[in-house]
């Protein structure tokens, strides 16, 4: 089937978007397939750091989308890119799970478990625990400087939603009394350079497509490209907050890309 939008370069949102927890959602393999079998540029881009890009991409193969690594853009990537050009080699804290642990290493960053460190790196974390909170709060005291990697309230699953990063910022934020100073996940320009380096393109001929009005339609908004919503995610048909973001486009799902 064709694909009924013009644009050149597709930024895709996992997450509510491409799948639910395991489930893919209905039709997303045959609208990729579509883009790809027009030539369209796509790379997926997603705010969770619990997998590294090549786990991603193992996913996305495994629920019938054939994807390799480098087409996969998440926030502990960015963040670990971003965070070595301000600060190389800092020891650093990090509240997140063992790929967002690699990752930093993998960046070159020595990753400590006391707090004797320059960054405490706050990530979606399900291991989060008072000992970490208490950790970051020492960190802090003794002047180490905060760095998140996406603002999620929620994350999509199969039935329902759970607690994201947003979780852990506030609170890491409220006993430290010290704000977050940079957040690199969407819906930040941040992570965005990165994505449109992958796809080759500008924002003028790119596209995102995302569940989220706060952080996919957000950034597409301000930062020049087009928006499509799906309504397969976190944002419901009906919810007053569409109409004030103002997408280009709302679909009931990925699906109908191509219909």
């Amino acid at each position: 089937m064709a694909v009924r939008f013009p644009y050149r370069g597709w930024l895709v949102d996992l997450d509510g978007t491409v799948y639910l927890g395991e489930q893919l959602v209905d039709g997303a393999a045959e609208a990729i397939a579509s883009l790809r079998a027009e030539k369209r540029r796509v790379a997926f881009l997603s705010n969770k750091p619990l997998q590294t890009r090549e786990e991603y991409a193992a996913k996305l193969t495994r629920l019938g989308i054939p994807a390799s690594a480098d087409d996969v853009i998440n926030s502990s990537l960015v963040l670990a890119r971003h965070l070595r050009a301000l600060d190389p080699g800092a020891p650093v804290f990090v509240i997140g799970e063992p790929p967002m642990q690699a990752e930093m290493r993998a960046h070159g960053f020595e990753v400590r478990e006391d707090a004797g460190v320059r960054w405490v790196v706050i990530a979606f974390d399900r291991t989060f625990t008072y000992a970490k909170l208490n950790t970051a709060l020492q960190a802090v005291r003794g002047g180490a400087r905060l760095i998140a990697t996406n603002p999620d309230r929620t994350c999509p699953v199969e039935g329902g939603e759970i607690p994201d990063c947003a979780g852990m910022i506030a609170a890491v934020e409220a006993v430290t009394d010290q704000t977050v100073e940079i957040v690199v996940g969407k819906p930040s320009p941040i992570i965005l350079e990165v994505a449109l380096a992958a796809l080759g393109c500008a924002p003028a001929e790119s596209v995102i497509v995302g569940d989220r009005l706060e952080t996919d339609m957000l950034m597409g908004r301000r930062l020049g490209l087009a928006t499509i919503l799906v309504l397969s995610g976190v944002t419901r048909p009906g919810d007053p907050r569409i109409a004030a973001t103002a997408p280009d486009h709302v679909l009931r799902s990925i699906r109908e890309l191509a219909e």
